[in-house]
């Protein structure tokens, strides 16, 4: 349990460096650092409880099951933490995004991301292609399109015309 628990919480730093520049608030990872601690806590507790087995001590587990309902506690608040939270991130996160893409412009290492986030995740734009529209890289391009990060993978020949939404 605490190899995975430990294998979940890296993947989730692991994961917060792809886009952490579209999460300003690094207490985003406070639950990810949480479960980490937890894995290890259960990873000594779990050896004093093998020891406490061997030895069959009453008294250590006793302790050990205290320990652990202690460390169950620990996973439900974070769970509730997340679950809470979860409104205040999403909204923190799309201002971000909005302003990442408003400082688009097809060069910079913003932009790298961007195209890297709607490569990755299939998407276009925040909530989808028209919030480009709102954006100066569009303005300024004046050819009626959006990247080509926005493109469809399976679209070979996509231009990133907004006038070929099936394509995007």
């Amino acid at each position: 349990a605490a190899a995975g628990l430990s294998y979940v919480g890296a993947y989730v730093i692991n994961t917060y460096k792809s886009y952490d520049n579209f999460l300003q608030d690094k207490y985003a990872l406070l639950p990810a650092m949480i479960i980490i601690c937890v894995a290890v806590v259960m990873f000594i507790i779990g050896l004093i409880g093998c020891c406490a087995t061997f030895r069959e001590s009453r008294v250590g587990l006793g302790l050990f099951l205290a320990i652990i309902l202690v460390i169950f506690i620990a996973e439900v608040s974070a769970f509730v933490l997340g679950f809470v939270y979860r409104e205040k991130v999403k909204t923190d996160v799309q201002g971000t995004m909005h302003s990442v893409f408003e400082k688009y412009d097809g060069k910079n290492p913003e932009s790298a991301v961007v195209d890297y986030l709607q490569e990755q995740l299939h998407c276009c734009g925040v909530k989808n292609y028209s919030d480009w529209t709102t954006t100066q890289w569009f303005n300024s391009t004046g050819n009626n399109s959006v990247p080509l990060s926005c493109c469809r993978q399976d679209m070979k020949n996509c231009t990133g015309r907004l006038d070929q939404p099936q394509e995007l």
